[in-house]
């Protein structure tokens, strides 16, 4: 049981970074105030190297990860681009943005912390790590709402 609840919160936690990259990747080049474009590589930054922590641990188990779900990209891009095209203030709509994407992302976690409750330490730590990230990210992008 251990291993696999192990496996499966690695994989949430392997979909969750790949998600925060992807959508940090989508708003990056339309920020414009310098410390949100700071914060945003930063935190990408960040979400890459905890992202090869991940792999390596998943690969220990010979398992090759988990990638976003197609919906939830699809949709998250929808929304990212009607609201920019929409918007004149990029940097507020992208604080905006970012911040419901991390809500999403520490719930989501969050609950797959408690879900996959007999997951080794390591993994949870990772989980933890990653919940950071994203709490992070959303309080640097308060002063741009």
């Amino acid at each position: 049981m251990i291993e696999q609840d192990t496996v499966k919160l690695l994989r949430e936690c392997d979909a969750g970074a790949k998600m925060g990259i992807r959508s940090i990747d989508e708003v990056l080049s339309r920020a414009i105030a310098p410390g949100m474009k700071k914060a945003l590589s930063d935190c990408r930054a960040e979400h890459e190297k905890l992202g090869e922590e991940i792999r390596q641990e998943l690969s220990r188990f010979q398992d090759k990860g988990k990638d976003p779900g197609a919906m939830a990209e699809s949709m998250s891009w929808i929304k990212t681009e009607a609201m920019l095209m929409i918007k004149e203030n990029d940097d507020a709509v992208i604080a905006d943005l970012m911040t419901d994407g991390c809500g999403m992302g520490i719930k989501s976690l969050n609950r797959y912390l408690n879900q996959y409750e007999a997951a080794d330490e390591r993994s949870k730590d990772i989980a933890k790590r990653l919940i950071h990230l994203e709490q992070t990210l959303a309080e640097d992008m308060r002063e741009y709402l």
